[in-house]
């Protein structure tokens, strides 16, 4: 799904992937999809011309945070939601094998997406970028049409489920909190709790369970270059079920500043509704800044990252938490005082968390 030069696959590897392929095809050409930091990826061609993704989770489970277990699982499962939803725009499951009997973990195999991955389109014009933004948001209203009967994540190894979603997300941030304590990570963690006190009742008026990706980045999403139209939707092992309004942050990682119109009135045009403008819209965004700000700080840890882009990275994740907090702590829904970050089309050096 990814083009990028590949290094070779070693004998083992392939002979692996052509015992995994052989109940749907037999394998005649494989190689790595780059640019990911999380799974490791493949594309693979059959004898009969077809090609599929396979993917594969993290064998080093103990460098995992605590919401990352069994993330294939969560793939798997979102996509089978999708299956009778072809305006969903997610690959189809073709193979699942859980017995990490040939490999050393689960391995999903999907059906491969046309299109181009948007983070390798460089800059649009601005009418190609309103057709993406209004595309956007028409595809997240339509997966918020999926409902679940409680709040948090799918995998059950995590046990970050509830009733209720203050309860989910306070079970969600604080598992993050626990996280950075044991990769000690440095962070105002009681500031945080007492952040999330204080706003328990803004997030309970969220509405859902809804399906929420959680990950909508331009990396994760497949367009046609000529016209801007979104064709395939990937990586949806982070999902949850949860207000929809975490949708946004998701897909503007790093951003602080307004919301598109472009894809707010595509969100409109497919029948959704988001609580922007109200004082516990306007708070649930800002926690929702915060927890991604958290995740994107304590995640560099056991992910060992480097490169000259980290420090930078990391100091724009800081800053960004610090502003979600002076906004919830201050006044709710106005310009945090350390300054916006527009919304942004791409992460800037950032790595790509698939």
């Amino acid at each position: 799904m990814l083009d990028h030069a590949p290094a070779p696959l070693d004998d083992a590897t392939l002979q692996a992937l052509t015992t995994v392929l052989a109940p749907i095809g037999r394998l005649t050409h494989a190689e790595p999809l780059t640019g990911g930091m999380f799974a490791t990826t493949y594309r693979a061609t059959l004898a009969d011309g077809e090609r599929v993704v396979v993917k594969t989770a993290p064998t080093a489970t103990e460098r995992l945070l605590r919401h990352e277990l069994d993330l294939l699982r969560t793939e798997a499962l979102v996509y089978g939601l999708a299956a009778d939803r072809p305006d969903l725009l997610m690959p189809r499951v073709l193979l699942i094998d859980l017995t990490r009997s040939v490999l050393p973990s689960d391995v999903l195999v999907v059906s491969h997406l046309d299109g181009t991955p948007l983070v390798d389109l460089g800059g649009l014009d601005d009418a190609t970028h309103c057709v993406v933004q209004g595309e956007l948001g028409a595809f997240m209203a339509r997966l918020h049409t999926v409902r679940g009967d409680r709040f948090g994540y799918p995998n059950a190894a995590a046990g970050l489920q509830a009733a209720t979603w203050p309860d989910a997300f306070a079970a969600i941030v604080g598992a993050l909190l626990d996280d950075a304590e044991a990769w000690r990570v440095d962070l105002p963690a009681d500031r945080v709790r007492a952040v999330l006190r204080r706003h328990a009742a803004a997030l309970a008026e969220a509405p859902g369970p809804v399906l929420v990706h959680t990950d909508l980045w331009p990396g994760n999403l497949f367009v046609d270059p000529a016209t801007g139209s979104l064709v395939g939707v990937i990586d949806t092992e982070r999902a949850l079920w949860g207000d929809p309004m975490l949708e946004l942050v998701g897909a503007d990682q790093r951003g602080l500043g307004p919301v598109p119109p472009a894809l707010l009135e595509g969100y409109r045009s497919a029948g959704g509704e988001l609580a922007l403008g109200t004082p516990a819209g306007d708070a649930r965004l800002w926690l929702y800044r915060m927890w991604i700000s958290l995740v994107l700080v304590v995640e560099m840890v056991p992910r060992g990252y480097t490169g000259d882009w980290v420090a930078g990275h990391r100091a724009d994740a800081l800053a960004n938490l610090h502003a979600a907090l002076d906004a919830l702590d201050w006044r709710l829904g106005t310009i945090a005082v350390r300054g916006p970050r527009p919304w942004s089309a791409a992460p800037r050096a950032a790595p790509r968390r698939i």
